[in-house]
């Protein structure tokens, strides 16, 4: 028996574990929503499925709690799939390793799939147990939730009937969240020329890694190295000097993640490898330094490997680095109205080269959707002026605190006399579908 399983409540941590052993990648959820849904019809309970994938599952009200208002519990069903380059894990078929690592539950190699299967998973229990006393309940499990929100988004119109709505995608015990930030994805794309490598070059490969990465609106406040950014400096040190060719960009790999490696192709004339080196190896010494506290695992290696058989254009290259050097990100702004919350970021999240194009991925993230937008037309003029092509995708609203809301009344009475304690209240500067 996995030691998951012995944890307590039993009930949520044996429907966890049944939720590791499910891929469930972001838009490959089908295994985990004909779980949910056999579940519910398991139980007796009316379950329906929608026309997008959304499970709910309605559980009538605890005899003598019919007059009760109606509550849904909503969490997603998808998760994060983020592993180490060196790691063989499928995430449509392979389950997550999860083990426990004195008092935390981790994965081995991979994102543990917590965000958000702990929350599916106590929903559930609630749904089985006998002992809950409640009104009339419903769980909602949304799909697609890390990259798109499309679950929430379309969700049908009248299909549940709860007049409350309690969230379980948040991060840390004794918090109860009520705003989260909206988003913008601004993805664009630079269009190259193959060339022929030029005569008595050298090629080298530059590798950033060993970041922490992370969640790019929950972690983006604590600094952590983008390898996008990190790799494009030393691109743009080499270039400023050299006679620099690009010809292989792969670096990171999620829209809503912080990179945490990546790598580059380029050739140099054998008359300047060894300035070529010798600045790479300084500017990899200050970097590591800015970086020791937050990213005290960075690892940036140059060495020779051999000759690719096309380098891109100088002009798209150099438009590249110079727009990614240029290209806002991290923390742009703290909020104004709750202390230590970020109020609007920005983060490189994909460079990646295929056979005409290299696509640049990123995300802005604001709790004011005047400053989200803002941002985002900034860096489609910083990309543009470069000579990309430059969308914006995906926008989704942010979700305004209301600190006077009786149900967030309730729900600070319920905590301080189960626990002896007045639970914080905060706003998340990710995106939520309670913004939906």
């Amino acid at each position: 028996m996995s030691e998951i399983r012995n944890l307590e409540p039993k009930a949520v941590w044996g429907i966890f574990q049944q939720l590791c052993d499910i891929p469930r990648p972001s838009k490959k959820e089908q295994k985990a929503v004909e779980f949910a849904k056999k579940f519910g019809e398991d139980l007796g309970l009316e379950t329906i499925v929608d026309k997008v994938g959304n499970v709910i599952i309605k559980k009538p009200a605890t005899a003598g709690y019919e007059d009760r208002k109606t509550v849904v519990v909503q969490g997603h069903l998808d998760m994060v799939p983020q592993k180490n380059s060196d790691i063989d894990h499928n995430f449509e078929t392979d389950p997550i390793q999860a083990y426990v690592d004195g008092e935390w539950v981790t994965a081995k190699d991979t994102t543990l799939g917590a965000d958000n299967g702990i929350g599916v998973a106590s929903a559930l229990a609630v749904l089985q147990s006998n002992d809950v006393e409640h009104g009339p309940l419903e769980v909602l499990l949304t799909i697609d939730e890390e990259t798109g929100m499309t679950g929430a988004e379309n969700l049908e119109a009248g299909i549940l009937n709860a007049d409350i709505m309690i969230n379980t995608d948040s991060e840390d015990e004794g918090e109860l969240y009520i705003g989260c930030a909206g988003g913008i994805d601004t993805n664009a794309k630079f269009h190259f020329v193959k060339e022929e490598v030029p005569a008595d070059s050298k090629a080298f490969r530059i590798d950033v890694k060993g970041l922490k990465g992370g969640h790019s609106g929950l972690d983006i406040p604590l600094g952590r190295g983008n390898s996008n950014k990190i790799l494009n400096r030393l691109l743009y040190a080499a270039n400023k000097s050299l006679d620099l060719r690009l010809a292989d960009i792969q670096s990171g790999s999620l829209r809503n993640a912080i990179p945490r490696e990546g790598f580059a192709v380029v050739t140099i004339p054998g008359s300047q490898v060894g300035e070529f080196k010798t600045i790479l190896e300084e500017l990899a010494v200050l970097i590591k330094n800015e970086l020791e506290v937050t990213e005290p695992s960075l690892v940036i290696n140059v060495a020779e490997t051999d000759i690719p058989a096309k380098v891109i254009d100088e002009k798209t290259s150099n438009n590249l680095i110079k727009a990614i050097y240029g290209f806002p990100n991290g923390v742009i702004r703290m909020s104004d109205a709750m202390e230590g919350l970020v109020e609007t970021s920005t983060n490189l999240a994909i460079v990646k080269m295929d056979e005409t194009h290299i696509n640049l991925a990123s995300l802005q993230r604001s709790s004011v959707d005047s400053a989200k937008d803002d941002l985002a037309n900034m860096i489609r003029c910083v990309l543009e002026l470069a000579g990309a092509e430059v969308v914006h995708e995906g926008a989704y609203p942010g979700w305004k605190p209301n600190i006077n809301s009786p149900i967030l009344k309730t729900m600070q009475d319920v905590y301080n006399n189960k626990w002896g304690k007045v639970p914080e209240i905060k706003a998340i500067h990710a995106g939520l579908e309670c913004g939906i």
